[in-house]
């Protein structure tokens, strides 16, 4: 029988001492390519925090599967047992220009269900973490029950390139969504955002695509918590995939997916 709690223990301290690496490597010179795009970051670091994972992970679970972003893990084509997914750090444009508003992602799954999720955002030491069936957290902090949000009164993360003419969708489907809620925002890393959305600073946020290891450990939190975690048009998320994201507060996410995504369908 698994040991969640001896897991849970590992994983908290393996993230607190690659955040600390992390941040050691502030003072040093960056190795930075590009990916798919120019704005496609990845760095020395990116590589070496998921290689760090790695290497524990096969030491202490060697029968354990890992998909991670930066191609060191295994080919996972199912999730079936136990399945660590993985992004080292979550925002690398923002690690690259800011050194701040990233993170660490990890959500631990076995045989296609969350059982473990965690969101460490380095430089503020916020480590935001769920157990499946017993509470999200703030380092050592419950977070309490979403509740219902409304539109007029929330604010959401949406990138602004989705209310212009864009290749993925009809920017004219958002921008009434936009005028009608309190307020936007965008931090340019999607673990930060839904880790915002759990622990209610913000009430939703809204993607065209994103990784399996950008959503796999916000989906556990959040829907820990009771919020929605879906694609754009309300269909379940598949964690081998890339995927539009949708993440609310209840409530709000069917209030929106009705009146504003429906076209979606």
């Amino acid at each position: 029988m698994t040991n969640w709690t001896e897991i849970h223990e590992h994983v908290q301290h393996w993230i607190r001492e690659a955040g600390q690496r992390i941040k050691q490597s502030f003072s040093t010179t960056l190795h930075v390519q590009s990916k798919s795009n120019r704005n496609d970051l990845v760095t020395n670091i990116d590589r070496e925090t998921e290689q760090y994972f790695i290497q524990r992970i096969r030491d202490t679970y060697p029968t354990h599967t890992i998909l991670g972003e930066e191609g060191f893990g295994d080919d996972v084509n199912s999730l079936d047992g136990i399945v660590w997914i993985i992004d080292p750090i979550d925002g690398t444009m923002n690690f690259v220009h800011q050194q701040r508003n990233f993170a660490i992602s990890i959500g631990i799954y076995e045989d296609g269900k969350g059982k473990l999720g965690y969101i460490y955002d380095v430089v503020h030491e916020e480590l935001y973490w769920a157990q499946s069936g017993k509470g999200a957290f703030l380092n050592d902090q419950p977070l309490p029950p979403l509740e219902e949000g409304h539109v007029e009164d929330a604010v959401i993360a949406l990138n602004a390139t989705w209310v212009k003419p864009n290749k993925r969708i009809d920017h004219q489907l958002l921008i009434p969504l936009v005028q009608d809620v309190r307020g936007t925002r965008s931090y340019g890393s999607a673990a930060i955002e839904m880790a915002y959305v759990a622990a209610g600073r913000l009430d939703a946020y809204i993607t065209m695509r994103l990784s399996p290891w950008d959503f796999a450990a916000g989906k556990i939190i959040v829907e820990e918590l009771g919020g929605k975690m879906t694609k754009l048009n309300g269909e379940p998320l598949n964690l081998l995939e890339k995927s539009s994201v949708f993440v609310s507060k209840p409530g709000l996410h069917e209030k929106i997916l009705t009146k504003y995504l429906h076209a979606l369908k």
